[in-house]
């Protein structure tokens, strides 16, 4: 076991390079199953979740050559969509992406049920939904068997706009037969770039970005060569952590086109960044202030589906609140447990009162100590080393495995900002 040792109060400066979006990645290693040609794929971020993907597309024969410097190479000529290693696909939440592209190429799939952050209930009725409106027949026990044919293109209103539910969409619709309308999709960047790919294999996908989304099936998929973009959550992450720690961190390759509402909610709590052509500036000595609604009523921060506030982001934001001065409300409506971890806030000495699984009162501008912490998931142990890096005195952060899922060599990027943080191993 390893735990990260942090001792907080630090200025954090000088130019970070994030890493390439885990939630792109996922769906575009699933999205390798639909041909048996090569795809290359650049920018790969070398995360936890990332190597358990792989692990699962070589338990049932697929190649993967890695480079070591972020690239893949992965072909799927050789495939035997066999039931796969319960505790081994139960490790990451994405591994329910394999379903989509498995069914429609191989037209049978038998999966278990996924696993990932126990953030509260994570349907997965919107995926089966979907294939089943396609043409899919499922059977419903410990595990998922659905079987078909070929499916069959036809329109599909979503019944919740589900990110890995319109990702599966997307691939079960790509190989079916006909055209199929997809409504009410989720349109979140890696999402977009999910059909980018598909578009450059051969696919023919129209309306990308949009929550409509039609898609012309097509007979077979070839081989592609695609970069993934910038993690637009990494670097939500850095703009929040160069606020609370007062200092100034240029973000390269920040994909601004991507952070225009998560800016106009840090702006919300005083943080103001620059964009500089692709990079984005954050300066130091923030005001962090919040600023109330008109009439001085205290401000609501909320997350939705893009292009709103990114569920992701809650935990880091709520951090960087209890540095402004001011009161704010968070309301979580995604997820039921993500709200959780501000217990420990609350013992490094954040004035926060937790109204219900989903909402919780900020009352900024506290001082925060040093405290021995527990990741919970990654997102909020992402949060609890941005409130460990502005605390003062020593953290200790342990269950760093959940940290380390999502974020790559974080320890030394932050290292490189001038950050005191220490990954240690425990007996």
């Amino acid at each position: 076991m390893e735990q990260f040792v942090i001792q907080g109060g630090h200025e954090l400066c000088g130019t970070v390079i994030p890493s390439g979006n885990k939630n792109a990645a996922l769906p575009m290693l699933a999205a390798c199953l639909l041909t048996d040609e090569p795809v290359t794929l650049h920018n790969v971020p070398r995360i936890g979740d990332v190597g358990t993907m792989v692990e699962l597309l070589q338990e049932i024969g697929v190649e993967v050559q890695d480079d070591g410097n972020g690239t893949l190479c992965v072909q799927a000529h050789r495939v035997q969509p066999a039931q796969f290693d319960l505790a081994l696909f139960r490790r990451i939440r994405g591994s329910i992406l394999l379903a989509g592209p498995i069914l429609t190429r191989f037209g049978f799939v038998q999966l278990p049920r996924p696993g990932g952050d126990l953030i509260g209930r994570r349907r997965v009725d919107t995926h089966m939904l979907a294939f089943q409106s396609l043409g899919a027949e499922m059977v419903l026990n410990e595990t998922f068997r659905v079987q078909a044919q070929r499916l069959q293109g036809t329109d599909i209103l979503l019944d919740q706009a589900s990110v890995t539910g319109t990702e599966n969409a997307i691939m079960a619709a790509a190989l079916a037969r006909g055209t199929t309308i997809l409504r009410n999709a989720a349109c979140e960047p890696h999402v977009q770039e999910l059909c980018q790919l598909i578009n450059c294999m051969g696919g023919q996908i129209e309306g990308i970005g949009s929550n409509t989304l039609i898609i012309y099936g097509v007979d077979r998929l070839g081989g592609a060569e695609f970069t993934i973009g910038s993690d637009f959550m990494e670097i939500g992450s850095f703009i929040g952590l160069a606020a609370v720690t007062r200092g100034e961190i240029l973000i390269k390759k920040a994909v601004p086109q991507h952070m225009r509402m998560i800016a106009m909610v840090y702006e919300r709590l005083g943080v103001q960044i620059q964009v500089q052509g692709d990079d984005i500036l954050v300066p130091r000595e923030q005001s962090l202030q919040v600023m109330p609604d008109l009439g001085g009523a205290i401000p609501e921060i909320a997350d939705m589906p893009w292009p709103a506030f990114p569920p992701d982001l809650m935990s880091v934001a709520l951090v960087v609140a209890t540095q402004a001065e001011g009161t704010v409300l968070f309301h979580e409506k995604m997820f039921e447990s993500r709200l959780y971890f501000v217990d420990k806030l609350i013992s490094m000495g954040a004035r926060i009162i937790l109204c219900d699984p989903h909402r919780a009162v900020v009352q900024g501008g506290s001082r925060l100590s040093g405290d021995e912490l527990v990741s919970p998931d990654i997102r909020a142990g992402m949060a609890l080393l941005v409130a460990a890096l502005c605390a003062c005195g020593q953290s200790v952060i342990r269950n760093i495995v959940q940290i380390d899922r999502g974020h790559e060599r974080i320890d030394e990027k932050l290292r490189a900002l001038g950050a005191q943080i220490e990954r240690v191993r425990v007996s």
